[in-house]
């Protein structure tokens, strides 16, 4: 059995770290391995992303095209009929609030839950969800199953 006197330490010695501007002999003296004059030579200076040393910038060349809905999409939560499978008993109803108190969706959800036809669902549940996919439409309407779209 060892004991904590008989371990060797196996790492490495930390690297020395070089102090700067100790002189022209230590190799980081003078300028301090800054180089010459300028804006990054002097202290608290921080080059900002894009800049280019007082040319234009390439992001400010390049023509703005088009219009993009990113910034106003709502995402929305996939939830598959095998997971409502699953997860839920004959005579159940599917919404927000069962689906949170099960944990299967986040508690913020700004777009809704959308119904996917992953798999079969087997149970008679009621579905109230904010979107269909064409499959799950198809299957819950050979099924019989009670679904409405809540806006």
């Amino acid at each position: 059995m060892t004991n904590l006197s008989q371990m060797k330490n196996t790492s490495r010695p930390p690297k020395k770290m070089r102090r700067i501007g100790r002189g022209i002999g230590s190799k980081r003296g003078a300028t301090s391995g800054r180089g010459g004059k300028g804006d990054s030579a002097r202290q608290g200076y921080r080059k900002r992303f894009g800049y280019e040393g007082g040319q234009v910038p390439l992001y400010r060349k390049l023509p703005i095209r088009g219009f993009t809905r990113g910034r106003f999409v709502k995402p929305s939560v996939a939830v598959g009929l095998d997971m409502i499978d699953a997860y839920y008993a004959d005579g159940e109803t599917v919404n927000m609030v069962t689906l949170r108190e099960k944990g299967l969706i986040p508690r913020r959800l700004p777009g809704g839950i959308k119904i996917l036809a992953n798999g079969t669902l087997t149970k008679k549940v009621t579905i109230e969800a904010h979107a269909f996919s064409e499959g799950a439409l198809k299957q819950l309407q050979a099924q019989s199953v009670v679904y409405t779209v809540v806006s």
